[in-house]
């Protein structure tokens, strides 16, 4: 019986550890990043997804005088599912509106990431809001993995 409860535990922390230690979605793109962030600026565009900002990293690496592969991020949002969220947990705001970031690694291959708004829901404690997150998740795997398509 012991076993049991200790196998059960030590499932349950490592289940937990592993949703607390990343939380990210990572995809290959086949497109180089300005490509691969433009699609996924049009998919978003097209479906009535505000687009807040567009951060070129690498350029502004440059401005510095540093030397930073093609990284680009691209903040986003739709304020009838974030702010529901934000109004159960002000917390949220630091994570909304949502991310995806675009960067080409050593190798030459370009890949995107965003966080898991499943993550998301459990770092912030979010509860009786799981449409919501059920929503915000379809739509971006759908919309991600069109954005990686040949």
């Amino acid at each position: 019986m012991r076993r049991i409860i200790l196998a059960v535990c030590v499932f349950a922390l490592s289940a937990i550890s592993a949703l607390a230690s990343d939380g990210m979605v990572r995809k290959q793109s086949p497109h180089d990043v300005p490509t691969t962030m433009d699609r996924l600026e049009a998919a978003l565009t097209e479906r009535g997804i505000k687009v807040v900002a567009r951060i070129d990293h690498a350029k502004a690496a440059m401005g510095a005088e540093l030397e930073l592969r093609p990284t680009v991020l691209l903040v986003f949002g739709n304020p009838k599912l974030g702010t529901p969220l934000m109004q159960a947990s002000p917390e949220m705001a630091i994570d909304l509106p949502m991310k995806v970031i675009a960067w080409e690694d050593a190798g030459g291959q370009t890949w995107i990431a965003y966080t898991d708004p499943g993550y998301l829901k459990a770092r912030h404690g979010v509860e009786g809001k799981d449409k919501v997150f059920e929503t915000m998740t379809a739509a971006l795997g759908k919309i991600t993995d069109g954005v990686v398509q040949p």
